[in-house]
């Protein structure tokens, strides 16, 4: 292992350990229902809004776990304020969405987290100016969205049994450029890769876009979770995975994958990596089907 590399590993790890300072912790029992999403990138509406093709399966998916008393924990990167500054125009392309949200919120089943493309979320000047309200069509006025909602860097899931608690972070903290150097990774993707995504060119900056950067993102993130010996959950990368005892590193994958979206649902101390997507009936109808990807993994198999 090379000086820098080990250098970097080292302050990569400082910056994960830094998003639990101020943690929020959440209580993980046997009863506990939680949804684990993340990266939705909701935009504007326009050829950038990748979120926007998956919209009606991101909304079944929610109806359902809302029927069945989960609590909503967004991940980062839920609205893309990178390639778009104008937060108003995404409330009013995917109004159905926020209103959905708005409903766990005001049942008091919903937590967020910010990540890189959503840093901006911090700040308690923009959160009162753009996420307390939005604009209601049918009733012709503002309704609550969050009001008062804090966005935090990290949370804990803390297990009553004592066996094993789950980290919840975005993860950008494992890539300079994405978290301590963000404001060039913005200027960059705003002014730069955003015109060339329209021409097919990926942004090689992006976690999730260049495999070369996916790979050492994960592997810090995993790195991290063996050596502090806790089970983290993280997106970013859009890679959707269940960790194992010897690497206890998962991630929710994203809602922008042209096949559909994936999140992690907890369940009875339990973990289940699911993916949502478009089908067909023999009729023809279509259909938002929900599938478990691969077995579902108790805790204590962290331990």
């Amino acid at each position: 292992m090379s000086f820098s590399y080990a250098l970097d590993s080292s302050r990569s790890h400082a910056r994960i350990l830094h998003a639990f300072d101020d943690a929020l912790v959440l209580p993980l029992t046997q009863r506990s229902r939680y949804l684990l999403i993340s990266d939705c990138h909701r935009g504007v509406g326009n050829a950038n809004d990748n979120f926007l093709k998956n919209e009606y399966l991101y909304l079944a998916a929610l109806g359902f776990y809302y029927r069945r008393g989960f609590t909503y924990l967004e991940l980062g990167d839920g609205d893309e304020l990178w390639e778009n500054r104008s937060f108003q125009k995404i409330k009013e392309m995917h109004l159905p969405s926020f209103e959905m949200l708005a409903r766990f919120y005001s049942a008091g089943r919903m937590y967020s987290i910010y990540g890189n493309h959503d840093i901006i979320k911090q700040k308690e000047r923009f959160r009162r100016k753009h996420l307390y309200t939005y604009y209601c069509e049918r009733s012709c006025c503002e309704r609550p969205l969050y009001p008062d909602m804090p966005f935090y860097e990290g949370i804990i899931l803390r297990d009553e049994k004592c066996r094993k608690d789950i980290y919840l972070t975005h993860g950008h903290q494992s890539d300079p450029l994405n978290s301590t150097f963000w404001p060039l990774a913005r200027f960059l993707v705003h002014y730069v890769w955003k015109p060339l995504e329209k021409l097919g060119i990926p942004d090689p900056t992006s976690a999730a876009k260049n495999n070369m950067k996916k790979k050492k993102s994960e592997q810090r993130l995993a790195a991290w979770a063996a050596a502090s010996g806790h089970l983290l959950v993280t997106g970013h990368t859009h890679h959707p995975m269940i960790g194992t005892k010897h690497s206890p590193y998962c991630n929710t994958g994203s809602c922008i994958h042209p096949t559909g979206i994936t999140c992690i649902e907890i369940e009875n101390r339990c973990l289940t990596l699911v993916k949502w997507s478009m089908q067909a009936k023999a009729d023809l109808t279509l259909y938002a089907k929900r599938e478990a990807l691969g077995e579902t993994v108790c805790i204590d198999e962290f331990v």
